[in-house]
């Protein structure tokens, strides 16, 4: 909502050195804190929350739904995600206040920080797919910030076009299990909701799913390792890092810490 707000009512109506923008992300923020917070002790207190997911769409007999998973994983995140970004959030309104961009700067942060909300609490994974790639958007937006200087340009598109090699071994994992909805489907399973799929390990191993077995499972493995692994830097796709820091300061301490790479 943080992102809609700026995006469309204060850079049309206010300019582009509205204060008005950061006021609006630093509230959606503080918001989000406080009820991961309070999701963290209803977890805590009563186990992970059983919330209903609603149907998107069907293909080929698979149903796609959205929907939330709200588990002690899931509630930790949650308040890691939120903490970490209001708090260089607040830090960026001193460190921005006369740039030329400074609403630019805060819709692609409001954008960068509901995508990695998203992609924590996804359930299916096909919406963690989407939530995945808004973040590295968000990432070419904020290291290409001041796209006016070729460093800065060059670094962008080093860290997008980086990241992409690791987003395609987790796009080859996500059809590799579309590939196998039917032997999901014999036991009951959608192959691309979450859940599903942690049920699914153990009768994998044990021959009652059967066309993926031990092998299937390694590869499908190291598809969503490589999506990680560009996310995080890691050998070899670490690369890109280092010049992310042609952003502004901030983006590289919302880029660099714990927020993006857990």
């Amino acid at each position: 909502m943080g992102f809609f707000a700026i995006a469309l009512l204060v850079r049309p109506f206010w300019g582009g050195q509205s204060r008005l923008s950061s006021l609006i992300l630093v509230i959606a923020l503080s918001g989000s804190f406080v009820l991961s917070l309070w999701t963290l002790v209803c977890v805590i207190q009563e186990g992970p929350l059983t919330l209903p997911d609603h149907l998107w769409m069907t293909l080929g007999g698979l149903e796609f739904k959205v929907g939330m998973i709200v588990d002690s994983l899931t509630a930790i995140m949650l308040v890691v995600v939120s903490s970490v970004s209001l708090a260089i959030q607040i830090y960026s309104h001193g460190y921005m206040k006369d740039d030329p961009g400074y609403v630019r700067y805060y819709t692609f942060m409001a954008l960068f920080s509901s995508a990695m909300l998203g992609l924590v609490i996804a359930s299916n994974i096909i919406q963690m797919f989407v939530m995945w790639e808004l973040v590295g958007l968000g990432s070419f937006l904020l290291i290409g910030f001041w796209f006016n200087k070729p460093t800065a340009a060059a670094a962008a598109k080093k860290a997008f076009l980086v990241t992409r090699i690791g987003d395609f071994g987790f796009l080859l994992a996500i059809l590799y299990l579309f590939s196998h909805r039917e032997a999901f489907a014999g036991q009951g399973l959608n192959p691309l909701d979450i859940r599903d799929i942690n049920s699914a390990i153990p009768m994998i191993k044990d021959g009652i799913i059967l066309g993926i077995g031990s092998l299937g499972l390694t590869w499908l493995g190291l598809g969503i390792f490589a999506g990680a692994a560009g996310k995080s830097a890691q050998f070899p796709l670490h690369v890109w890092l280092p010049d992310a820091m042609e952003g502004p300061t901030p983006v590289s301490a919302l880029i660099h810490a714990a927020t993006m790479v857990a």
